[in-house]
Protein backbone atom coordinates (compact mmCIF):
# COMPACT_ATOMS: atom_id res chain seq x y z
CA UNK A 1 0.00 0.00 0.00
CA UNK A 2 1.40 3.20 -0.83
CA UNK A 3 1.97 6.49 1.30
CA UNK A 4 -0.77 8.13 -0.21
CA UNK A 5 -3.36 4.98 0.47
CA UNK A 6 -2.13 4.92 3.80
CA UNK A 7 -2.94 8.55 4.75
CA UNK A 8 -6.50 8.22 3.01
CA UNK A 9 -7.47 5.34 5.19
CA UNK A 10 -6.14 6.94 7.94
CA UNK A 11 -8.56 10.15 7.77
CA UNK A 12 -11.08 7.78 6.66
CA UNK A 13 -10.97 5.90 10.16
CA UNK A 14 -10.49 9.11 12.19
CA UNK A 15 -13.54 10.53 10.59
CA UNK A 16 -15.83 7.09 11.70
CA UNK A 17 -14.28 7.56 14.96
CA UNK A 18 -15.49 11.02 15.28
CA UNK A 19 -18.75 10.04 13.76
CA UNK A 20 -18.88 7.06 16.79
CA UNK A 21 -18.38 9.37 19.73
CA UNK A 22 -20.48 12.45 18.40
CA UNK A 23 -23.19 9.86 18.14
CA UNK A 24 -22.48 8.34 21.84
CA UNK A 25 -22.64 11.79 23.36
CA UNK A 26 -25.88 12.51 21.75
CA UNK A 27 -27.17 9.21 23.30
CA UNK A 28 -25.85 9.70 26.48
CA UNK A 29 -27.22 13.71 26.27
CA UNK A 30 -31.28 12.05 25.59
CA UNK A 31 -31.40 9.99 28.03
CA UNK A 32 -29.89 12.60 30.84
CA UNK A 33 -32.47 14.90 29.33
CA UNK A 34 -35.23 12.44 29.38
CA UNK A 35 -34.30 10.48 33.04
CA UNK A 36 -34.78 12.49 36.22
CA UNK A 37 -32.40 11.60 38.99
CA UNK A 38 -34.38 8.66 40.74
CA UNK A 39 -33.08 10.72 44.17
CA UNK A 40 -35.20 13.44 43.90
CA UNK A 41 -38.84 11.62 44.07
CA UNK A 42 -37.60 8.14 45.47
CA UNK A 43 -37.88 6.85 41.89
CA UNK A 44 -37.86 7.85 38.01
CA UNK A 45 -41.40 5.92 37.55
CA UNK A 46 -44.73 7.36 37.58
CA UNK A 47 -45.44 5.14 40.51
CA UNK A 48 -42.68 6.84 43.06
CA UNK A 49 -44.25 8.38 45.98
CA UNK A 50 -42.69 11.53 47.39
CA UNK A 51 -39.41 11.46 49.70
CA UNK A 52 -40.66 12.59 53.18
CA UNK A 53 -38.20 15.14 55.18
CA UNK A 54 -35.55 14.74 56.19
CA UNK A 55 -34.06 12.77 53.62
CA UNK A 56 -31.00 10.47 54.14
CA UNK A 57 -27.86 11.99 53.37
CA UNK A 58 -26.37 8.71 51.84
CA UNK A 59 -26.91 6.36 49.32
CA UNK A 60 -26.69 2.67 49.71
CA UNK A 61 -25.81 0.15 47.19
CA UNK A 62 -28.22 -2.55 48.08
CA UNK A 63 -31.89 -1.69 47.11
CA UNK A 64 -35.27 -3.51 48.12
CA UNK A 65 -37.95 -2.93 45.62
CA UNK A 66 -41.52 -2.58 47.22
CA UNK A 67 -43.51 -3.76 45.00
CA UNK A 68 -47.77 -3.48 45.76
CA UNK A 69 -49.84 -5.19 43.69
CA UNK A 70 -47.40 -4.93 40.42
CA UNK A 71 -46.90 -1.50 40.95
CA UNK A 72 -43.03 -0.65 42.24
CA UNK A 73 -43.30 1.94 44.79
CA UNK A 74 -40.20 2.70 45.89
CA UNK A 75 -36.79 1.21 46.72
CA UNK A 76 -35.07 0.70 50.00
CA UNK A 77 -31.28 -0.03 50.83
CA UNK A 78 -31.66 -2.86 53.06
CA UNK A 79 -28.58 -2.48 55.36
CA UNK A 80 -29.84 -2.59 58.56
CA UNK A 81 -33.80 -2.79 57.96
CA UNK A 82 -35.27 -6.14 59.31
CA UNK A 83 -37.54 -7.92 57.09
CA UNK A 84 -41.10 -9.04 58.69
CA UNK A 85 -41.55 -12.43 59.80
CA UNK A 86 -42.43 -15.07 56.95
CA UNK A 87 -46.06 -16.53 57.34
CA UNK A 88 -44.97 -19.61 56.64
CA UNK A 89 -42.44 -19.56 59.34
CA UNK A 90 -45.40 -18.56 62.06
CA UNK A 91 -47.09 -21.89 62.90
CA UNK A 92 -50.06 -22.02 65.29
CA UNK A 93 -48.01 -22.89 68.07
CA UNK A 94 -46.22 -19.55 67.24
CA UNK A 95 -48.64 -17.53 66.78
CA UNK A 96 -49.76 -14.83 69.66
CA UNK A 97 -53.73 -14.65 70.16
CA UNK A 98 -53.88 -10.52 70.00
CA UNK A 99 -57.28 -9.09 71.01
CA UNK A 100 -58.03 -5.24 70.77
CA UNK A 101 -57.90 -4.87 74.17
CA UNK A 102 -54.13 -5.80 73.99
CA UNK A 103 -53.20 -3.01 72.14
CA UNK A 104 -53.31 1.09 72.80
CA UNK A 105 -53.95 2.97 70.04
CA UNK A 106 -53.30 6.54 70.00
CA UNK A 107 -53.77 9.30 66.92
CA UNK A 108 -52.78 12.58 66.94
CA UNK A 109 -54.95 14.90 66.02
CA UNK A 110 -55.03 19.23 66.26
CA UNK A 111 -57.96 21.49 66.96
CA UNK A 112 -57.98 22.64 63.80
CA UNK A 113 -59.10 19.02 62.11
CA UNK A 114 -61.50 17.96 64.61
CA UNK A 115 -64.52 18.51 62.42
CA UNK A 116 -62.42 18.06 59.34
CA UNK A 117 -60.89 14.67 59.87
CA UNK A 118 -62.22 12.86 62.86
CA UNK A 119 -65.88 12.79 61.72
CA UNK A 120 -65.06 10.25 59.64
CA UNK A 121 -62.81 8.33 61.76
CA UNK A 122 -65.94 8.20 64.29
CA UNK A 123 -67.72 7.10 61.71
CA UNK A 124 -65.67 4.00 60.61
CA UNK A 125 -62.60 2.24 62.03
CA UNK A 126 -63.31 3.60 65.73
CA UNK A 127 -66.21 2.24 66.24
CA UNK A 128 -64.31 -1.18 66.27
CA UNK A 129 -61.98 0.06 68.94
CA UNK A 130 -63.85 2.37 70.89
CA UNK A 131 -62.34 2.08 74.14
CA UNK A 132 -58.55 1.31 72.87
CA UNK A 133 -58.41 4.47 70.82
CA UNK A 134 -57.34 7.70 72.07
CA UNK A 135 -57.31 11.21 70.35
CA UNK A 136 -53.98 13.54 71.60
CA UNK A 137 -55.06 16.95 71.28
CA UNK A 138 -54.18 20.17 71.52
CA UNK A 139 -57.27 22.40 73.10
CA UNK A 140 -60.09 20.88 75.29
CA UNK A 141 -63.40 20.08 72.79
CA UNK A 142 -66.59 18.92 74.70
CA UNK A 143 -68.48 18.18 71.77
CA UNK A 144 -65.76 15.48 70.99
CA UNK A 145 -64.62 14.41 74.59
CA UNK A 146 -68.18 13.61 74.52
CA UNK A 147 -68.12 11.88 70.79
CA UNK A 148 -65.34 9.63 71.37
CA UNK A 149 -66.58 8.45 75.46
CA UNK A 150 -64.20 10.98 77.03
CA UNK A 151 -61.11 9.77 74.69
CA UNK A 152 -59.91 13.08 74.16
CA UNK A 153 -56.92 14.37 75.68
CA UNK A 154 -55.70 17.23 75.96
CA UNK A 155 -51.40 17.64 75.93
CA UNK A 156 -51.91 21.26 76.62
CA UNK A 157 -49.25 21.12 73.28
CA UNK A 158 -49.07 23.98 70.48
CA UNK A 159 -51.64 23.96 68.13
CA UNK A 160 -48.78 24.65 65.63
CA UNK A 161 -47.29 21.65 63.07
CA UNK A 162 -43.72 22.25 63.94
CA UNK A 163 -41.03 19.91 65.50
CA UNK A 164 -41.83 20.88 69.32
CA UNK A 165 -45.48 20.75 68.74
CA UNK A 166 -45.33 17.34 67.39
CA UNK A 167 -42.65 16.12 70.15
CA UNK A 168 -44.76 17.54 72.83
CA UNK A 169 -47.65 15.10 71.83
CA UNK A 170 -45.82 12.16 71.14
CA UNK A 171 -44.12 12.47 74.22
CA UNK A 172 -47.84 12.49 76.00
CA UNK A 173 -48.80 9.60 73.67
CA UNK A 174 -45.66 7.58 74.92
CA UNK A 175 -46.60 8.64 78.47
CA UNK A 176 -50.06 7.47 78.09
CA UNK A 177 -49.07 4.20 77.14
CA UNK A 178 -46.58 3.44 79.85
CA UNK A 179 -49.88 4.08 82.23
CA UNK A 180 -51.91 1.37 80.68
CA UNK A 181 -51.99 -1.99 81.05
CA UNK A 182 -51.70 -2.64 77.33
CA UNK A 183 -48.99 -4.63 75.39
CA UNK A 184 -48.78 -3.17 72.47
CA UNK A 185 -48.20 0.88 71.17
CA UNK A 186 -49.50 1.69 67.95
CA UNK A 187 -49.74 5.60 66.97
CA UNK A 188 -51.65 6.78 64.21
CA UNK A 189 -52.10 10.15 62.36
CA UNK A 190 -55.72 11.88 62.31
CA UNK A 191 -55.47 11.39 58.35
CA UNK A 192 -55.00 7.66 58.81
CA UNK A 193 -57.51 4.32 58.57
CA UNK A 194 -56.95 1.43 60.50
CA UNK A 195 -57.87 -1.90 58.85
CA UNK A 196 -58.65 -3.12 62.75
CA UNK A 197 -58.73 -6.80 61.66
CA UNK A 198 -55.31 -7.00 59.91
CA UNK A 199 -53.96 -5.00 62.65
CA UNK A 200 -54.61 -7.56 65.29
CA UNK A 201 -53.46 -10.69 62.75
CA UNK A 202 -49.78 -8.46 62.74
CA UNK A 203 -49.39 -7.71 65.89
CA UNK A 204 -50.55 -11.83 66.21
CA UNK A 205 -47.63 -12.79 64.83
CA UNK A 206 -45.23 -10.98 67.22
CA UNK A 207 -44.66 -11.44 70.21
CA UNK A 208 -45.11 -8.43 72.93
CA UNK A 209 -42.68 -9.70 75.81
CA UNK A 210 -39.77 -9.15 73.13
CA UNK A 211 -38.38 -5.72 71.40
CA UNK A 212 -40.76 -5.24 67.83
CA UNK A 213 -40.55 -1.90 66.11
CA UNK A 214 -42.68 -2.37 63.20
CA UNK A 215 -43.33 0.19 60.84
CA UNK A 216 -42.17 1.62 57.18
CA UNK A 217 -40.18 4.31 56.44
CA UNK A 218 -40.78 6.99 53.67
CA UNK A 219 -37.50 7.48 52.65
CA UNK A 220 -35.27 5.09 50.53
CA UNK A 221 -31.84 4.66 52.89
CA UNK A 222 -31.42 5.08 56.61
CA UNK A 223 -31.31 8.62 57.74
CA UNK A 224 -28.03 9.92 58.17
CA UNK A 225 -27.24 12.96 60.85
CA UNK A 226 -24.46 14.43 62.56
CA UNK A 227 -23.55 12.80 65.43
CA UNK A 228 -23.90 15.72 68.48
CA UNK A 229 -21.95 13.72 71.15
CA UNK A 230 -19.04 13.64 68.82
CA UNK A 231 -16.51 16.40 68.45
CA UNK A 232 -12.90 16.11 67.42
CA UNK A 233 -10.40 18.39 69.45
CA UNK A 234 -11.14 21.30 67.65
CA UNK A 235 -14.57 21.47 68.98
CA UNK A 236 -15.86 20.40 65.16
CA UNK A 237 -18.10 17.45 64.55
CA UNK A 238 -16.97 15.35 62.06
CA UNK A 239 -19.09 12.07 62.27
CA UNK A 240 -21.87 10.83 61.25
CA UNK A 241 -24.77 8.30 62.11
CA UNK A 242 -27.50 6.52 60.57
CA UNK A 243 -30.68 4.71 61.54
CA UNK A 244 -34.29 4.02 59.88
CA UNK A 245 -37.51 5.53 61.41
CA UNK A 246 -40.78 4.50 60.88
CA UNK A 247 -42.85 7.18 59.02
CA UNK A 248 -45.81 8.34 61.54
CA UNK A 249 -47.79 9.37 58.55
CA UNK A 250 -48.19 5.66 58.01
CA UNK A 251 -48.48 4.47 61.81
CA UNK A 252 -45.85 2.42 63.14
CA UNK A 253 -46.52 0.15 66.44
CA UNK A 254 -43.99 -0.79 69.28
CA UNK A 255 -44.02 -3.60 71.84
CA UNK A 256 -44.40 -2.93 75.56
CA UNK A 257 -40.92 -4.63 76.16
CA UNK A 258 -39.50 -2.65 74.16
CA UNK A 259 -41.05 0.60 74.95
CA UNK A 260 -40.16 -0.02 78.48
CA UNK A 261 -36.37 -0.21 77.29
CA UNK A 262 -37.24 3.45 75.51
CA UNK A 263 -38.44 4.75 79.19
CA UNK A 264 -34.82 5.96 80.23
CA UNK A 265 -34.64 8.16 77.10
CA UNK A 266 -38.36 8.81 76.18
CA UNK A 267 -40.83 8.89 79.31
CA UNK A 268 -41.42 11.72 82.03
CA UNK A 269 -40.87 14.20 79.02
CA UNK A 270 -37.36 13.14 78.21
CA UNK A 271 -38.33 12.26 74.92
CA UNK A 272 -38.92 16.31 73.93
CA UNK A 273 -35.23 16.46 75.20
CA UNK A 274 -33.88 13.56 72.74
CA UNK A 275 -36.17 15.73 69.75
CA UNK A 276 -34.17 18.86 70.78
CA UNK A 277 -31.01 17.45 70.69
CA UNK A 278 -31.77 16.06 67.30
CA UNK A 279 -33.85 18.56 65.84
CA UNK A 280 -35.47 16.26 64.45
CA UNK A 281 -39.67 15.79 64.28
CA UNK A 282 -41.18 12.73 66.96
CA UNK A 283 -41.30 9.79 64.37
CA UNK A 284 -37.82 10.49 63.74
CA UNK A 285 -36.67 10.49 67.10
CA UNK A 286 -38.69 7.31 67.78
CA UNK A 287 -36.20 5.72 65.06
CA UNK A 288 -33.58 7.13 66.51
CA UNK A 289 -33.95 5.90 70.11
CA UNK A 290 -34.72 2.67 68.79
CA UNK A 291 -32.58 1.81 66.41
CA UNK A 292 -29.18 4.36 67.68
CA UNK A 293 -29.87 4.13 71.07
CA UNK A 294 -31.30 0.94 71.91
CA UNK A 295 -29.60 -0.90 68.90
CA UNK A 296 -33.20 -2.51 68.07
CA UNK A 297 -33.98 -3.04 64.26
CA UNK A 298 -37.09 -1.40 62.49
CA UNK A 299 -38.87 -4.54 61.24
CA UNK A 300 -40.17 -3.36 57.51
CA UNK A 301 -44.05 -3.31 57.48
CA UNK A 302 -45.11 -2.77 54.16
CA UNK A 303 -48.87 -3.05 55.22
CA UNK A 304 -48.52 0.58 56.59
CA UNK A 305 -49.72 3.53 54.17
CA UNK A 306 -49.20 6.98 54.61
CA UNK A 307 -50.15 9.81 51.88
CA UNK A 308 -47.10 9.85 50.70
CA UNK A 309 -47.57 7.22 49.02
CA UNK A 310 -50.12 6.98 45.43
CA UNK A 311 -53.06 5.74 46.84
CA UNK A 312 -54.93 4.39 43.63
CA UNK A 313 -52.07 1.73 42.98
CA UNK A 314 -53.50 0.04 45.81
CA UNK A 315 -56.32 -2.53 44.07
CA UNK A 316 -59.56 -2.74 45.57
CA UNK A 317 -59.32 -6.44 45.99
CA UNK A 318 -56.27 -6.18 48.31
CA UNK A 319 -57.36 -3.86 50.50
CA UNK A 320 -58.16 -6.06 53.37
CA UNK A 321 -54.71 -7.20 53.32
CA UNK A 322 -53.30 -3.56 54.51
CA UNK A 323 -52.84 -1.89 57.97
CA UNK A 324 -53.23 1.76 57.27
CA UNK A 325 -54.35 3.97 54.51
CA UNK A 326 -54.53 7.71 54.35
CA UNK A 327 -55.16 10.42 51.45
CA UNK A 328 -54.36 14.41 50.85
CA UNK A 329 -54.82 16.91 48.18
CA UNK A 330 -58.16 18.29 47.07
CA UNK A 331 -59.29 17.95 43.76
CA UNK A 332 -57.38 17.01 40.77
CA UNK A 333 -54.49 16.70 43.35
CA UNK A 334 -56.03 14.68 45.81
CA UNK A 335 -54.16 11.38 46.46
CA UNK A 336 -57.21 9.23 47.42
CA UNK A 337 -57.87 5.11 47.36
CA UNK A 338 -59.50 4.37 43.77
CA UNK A 339 -62.56 2.12 45.18
CA UNK A 340 -65.82 2.18 44.26
CA UNK A 341 -68.78 3.05 46.88
CA UNK A 342 -70.18 6.46 48.13
CA UNK A 343 -70.48 10.02 46.04
CA UNK A 344 -67.20 11.28 46.30
CA UNK A 345 -69.07 14.55 47.01
CA UNK A 346 -69.77 12.44 50.58
CA UNK A 347 -66.65 10.63 50.65
CA UNK A 348 -63.90 12.81 49.89
CA UNK A 349 -61.33 10.99 51.47
CA UNK A 350 -62.95 7.41 50.06
CA UNK A 351 -62.54 6.16 53.75
CA UNK A 352 -66.33 5.60 54.10
CA UNK A 353 -66.31 3.46 51.19
CA UNK A 354 -63.24 1.86 52.18
CA UNK A 355 -65.26 0.94 55.74
CA UNK A 356 -68.17 -0.13 53.42
CA UNK A 357 -66.05 -2.80 51.27
CA UNK A 358 -64.93 -4.38 54.37
CA UNK A 359 -67.61 -3.96 56.94
CA UNK A 360 -70.86 -3.62 54.58
CA UNK A 361 -73.48 -3.78 57.33
CA UNK A 362 -73.11 -0.33 58.27
CA UNK A 363 -76.18 1.88 57.87
CA UNK A 364 -74.37 4.58 55.53
CA UNK A 365 -73.47 1.59 53.11
CA UNK A 366 -74.99 1.57 49.75
CA UNK A 367 -77.49 -1.29 49.25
Amino acid sequence: MSSAMRVRVKYVLQALLLCCAAALSTLCLYRSLRLPPADKKGSSSGSAWQERAPRSLSFGSRDYEVVSNGQLLAQYDTNELQQPLDPAEVTPALQVLTSISDVFISVKTTSNYHKSRLDVLLKTWFTLAREETWFFSDSHDPEYQERTNGHLINTNCSSSHNRKALCCKMSVEFDTFLRSDKKWFCHFDDDNYVNIPKLLSTLGKYSPQEDWYLGKPSIRTPLEILDREKKTQSGINRENIKFWFATGGAGFCISRALALKMSPAASGGRFISVCEKIRLPDDVTIGYIIEHLLKKKLTFTPEFHSHLEPMKFIQQRHLPEQITFSYSGQGKDQNVLKIEGLDPRIDPTRFMSLHCYLFPHYSFCPR
